[in-house]
């Protein structure tokens, strides 16, 4: 699904797992172009479970598809973007 970028929050979950595994997991979210290459970084740090939130200023970028990838540990999504102006 293609989102429209101006400001965009994207959110997302780290779930728990066992009453054991409430530690912080290295969390990396990045912007890509449709070429691949990075366009920005927008978390790169450590982050316990539950609900998280980031807003990302695609203002500075040309119209254009764009993708974001969000790394939780040994897990990865990524999802697809469009930029109108």
């Amino acid at each position: 699904m293609s989102r429209l970028l101006y400001a965009l929050t994207i959110e997302f979950t780290i779930p728990v797992g066992d009453e054991n595994f409430t530690s912080p997991t290295l969390v990396k979210l990045v912007v890509y172009g449709i070429l691949g290459r990075e366009v920005a970084t927008l978390v790169n740090e450590k982050q316990r479970p539950g609900k998280h939130s980031v807003e990302f200023d695609a203002s500075g970028l040309a119209s254009g598809i764009y993708y974001y990838q969000l790394r939780c540990g040994v897990n990865s999504i990524s999802r697809k973007m469009s930029r109108i102006k």
